[in-house]
């Protein structure tokens, strides 16, 4: 192995040494505790360290790194504590998580790291956004200053997966700073590169995306070095991401459990005479850079330092479950808007919830702001308003979405946005929904807010990953804030058919870290817009195509919010009450109007993560008799969930059987007529019926 030291000096050929060093003995002590049962599982990277300490040290510690679970090297060379990082892999109260979270499945904001999940392709679409961040900043940074890169870890399997396409192809499009990383060890698990993939080297996918890419000996630690410090200036320089393969052997099984008879015994005495370590002690020694007797030395101060270490990190408290703050570290608390240190101007909270409230009483005059023309605004320009005004509040706000700029998007939303707010905010993306919230994620980490637009709720499969296991777990899992909202055009009722109509609002309410919004009138709309996008923690944005243009109603015209959690009370009546949103408000107030004699009860949820139990237990004690109305299907959707907290909660105060109406448990069909027959509207009068009569 040749080692080729440039201008580097002799302290920093040491300096490279302790820092490759450090995390294989880590490692070697780590086996003796899984062995003795100390630590529950452990995935080594022992003969690829080369990778993640060259890699660290190259960037700057204030660049994003997104490791993965053998990238022990870069925790290390981040200098995070080894005693703390023991206490996390004991999944002790101390540790980086609070014990929710194993190995390095865990991040740190102070050290720039962003932990993996274990599927591994989602990180590469974070560092896209920490990169879009790095770029936007850039722009405003004083003359002569540079930029900066993020950098992201996959392995050889993990370039089959879609996210890595998406991503490459983001950065690529998008002209991004990022550093790709793929440690090619030969076997994704047990399954060997040539039932992998057909390229010669994995490398040759660079020239598809239009990017540069380069291999390299990933033993070798000063080339690794050289190698990243180079790729970092050009992509600062140039403004565009470069592909880098490592070719590298794992000494080790996948992780300890599942061993190594896979692998071909020859290999391990090839890849042995590689080793990372033991070639550059070598080189250290016979160049003069350092003696037998302080190698020697060297690894004597860090077996004890490891000790040391260990001795603090098993010194921890029993955990003791507190369900409170379980429950409250799901979502972050709110923080105040900033802009370059000054707060910025809050917006009006308007309490629209209660029949005499004053903006239910108001028709189209308000004092504090006045409402426009003799319908007020419709749904969709209300919408288009509160994404206006959010944008003129946070300078840092993103959109980001297909066909969002100078086509306006799907729907005119954003018709004319680009104009006043540029390309830079309003983005155009390609069709790569999963990357594209991971772009968002990655914004996050570095303090923007993002809106992101599905062009269709029911494109939202193809980016429900990142959603539900990036977006939902990340501030529970290490206390990172997800500062996004994505905004899902849904329902029937357009003759669209079963992939442009789907209510898929029930897929997210049961996934811990979600807010679900779904509003029915356009001053709700505006509000709830507004407050989504105030809001720290991931908020499903659900706006029913179908009243786009068919639902009008007072809007004020100024930057106001509705308070995410708080249902709305439509109607009053002493009868039956209905529960219902998004267009069953409007099934529910046509049908009170053409059925005066019952006395119809009609509570809005606005939002359905979280619900507001205190309105839903009112509406039982309103009236004892509830028909909870949905346009999604039956079984799955939120009514059924409501059903049982009312039966469970409000069993003495009901006088019948709490009832569903919802739309067939089938897809929905393009026929109008068929479509008519799938909604929950044609069963209304049936179900109504069948409660009153009970």
């Amino acid at each position: 192995m040749h080692f080729d030291r440039k201008e580097l000096s002799n302290e920093q050929l040491v300096q490279f040494y302790h820092s490759l060093l450090w995390p294989r003995m880590i490692e070697e002590k780590m086996l003796v505790l899984l062995r003795q049962g100390k630590i529950s599982k452990w995935f080594s990277g022992i003969g690829q360290e080369a990778i993640s300490v060259g890699a660290t040290l190259a960037l700057k510690e204030d660049e994003w790194i997104m490791p993965l679970h053998r990238n022990l090297g870069v925790f290390t060379t981040r200098n995070m504590p080894l005693h703390k990082l023991f206490m996390q892999w004991q999944g002790a109260q101390e540790g980086y998580s609070k014990g929710r979270e194993r190995s390095f499945h865990f991040g740190n904001a102070a050290h720039h790291i962003c932990g993996m999940i274990s599927h591994l392709g989602p990180q590469l679409a974070i560092a896209d956004g920490v990169a879009l961040a790095y770029k936007l900043r850039k722009e405003k940074l004083p003359a002569g200053q540079a930029g900066k890169v993020s950098l992201a870890f996959t392995g050889d399997g993990g370039t089959s997966e879609g996210d890595f396409h998406e991503a490459l192809n983001v950065a690529a499009v998008w002209d991004l700073p990022v550093i790709f990383i793929i440690e090619n060890n030969g076997y994704g698990l047990s399954t060997p590169v040539n039932e992998q993939y057909r390229c010669i080297s994995l490398v040759d996918k660079a020239k598809g995306y239009g990017i540069e890419g380069v291999v390299i000996d990933g033993n070798n630690i000063l080339n690794v070095y050289d190698t990243i410090k180079g790729v970092r200036d050009y992509c600062i320089k140039n403004h565009k991401p470069y592909l880098i393969e490592c070719m590298t052997f794992r000494m080790r099984g996948h992780e300890e459990a599942s061993g190594t008879k896979y692998v071909p015994p020859e290999l391990f005495k090839i890849w042995e005479m590689k080793d990372p370590i033991k070639n550059y002690e070598r080189y250290l020694i016979e160049s003069g850079v350092l003696g037998e007797m302080q190698v020697a030395e060297i690894k004597n101060e860090f077996k004890d330092k490891i000790e040391s270490e260990l001795a603090i990190g098993a010194d921890t408290l029993p955990i003791i479950a507190d369900t409170e703050e379980e429950m409250d570290d799901v979502f972050s608390p709110p923080k105040p808007s900033r802009r370059e240190g000054l707060a910025l101007a809050q917006p009006r909270l308007i309490e629209n919830s209660i029949i005499n409230s004053e903006f239910q009483q108001s028709g189209l005059s308000d004092a504090k702001s006045p409402l426009r023309g003799v319908g007020g605004l419709r749904l969709i320009d209300a919408i288009s308003e509160g994404l206006h005004q959010s944008m003129t509040a946070h300078p840092n706000l993103i959109l980001m979405g297909q066909d969002i700029a100078e086509y306006g998007g799907a729907f005119k939303i954003t018709e004319g946005f680009v104009n006043e707010f540029g390309k830079e905010r309003v983005r155009n993306t390609p069709l790569c929904e999963s990357a594209i919230v991971g772009v968002a994620l990655g914004l996050s980490l570095e303090g923007y807010k993002s809106v992101m637009e599905m062009q269709f709720a029911d494109f939202v499969t193809v980016g429900f990953n990142q959603i539900v296991n990036n977006l939902a777990k990340i501030h529970y899992r290490w206390g990172q804030q997800a500062d996004v909202v994505i905004r899902m055009p849904t329902g029937g009722g357009v003759g669209a058919g079963p992939f442009h109509s789907q209510s898929n609002e029930a897929w997210f309410t049961k996934v811990p870290g979600l807010k679900v919004v779904y509003a029915a009138t356009p001053i709700d709309a505006k509000g709830l817009l507004i407050a989504a996008i105030n809001d720290p923690n991931p908020v499903m944005y659900f706006e029913h195509k179908a009243l786009y243009r068919s639902v009008s109603g007072p809007v004020p015209e100024d930057y106001y919010e509705i308070e995410i959690g708080k249902a709305r009370h439509v109607r009053e009546g002493d009868e039956v009450s209905i529960i219902t949103y998004g267009a069953g408000v409007h099934w529910a107030e046509d049908y009170a109007a053409e059925h005066p004699e019952i006395s119809i009860d009609i509570l809005d949820l606005r939002t359905l993560a979280p619900l507001d139990y205190f309105a839903i237990r009112e509406a039982v004690q309103r009236t004892g008799r509830i028909l909870i109305l949905h346009e999604d299907t039956l079984i799955g959707g939120i009514g059924g969930e409501i059903a049982a907290w009312i039966a469970e909660n409000c069993f003495s105060i009901l006088d019948a059987p709490v009832m569903r109406c919802a739309s067939l448990d089938t897809p929905i069909p393009f026929n109008i007529e068929l479509e008519k027959n799938f909604m929950a509207k044609a069963r209304l009068d049936e179900m109504m019926q069948r409660l009153v009569n009970y």
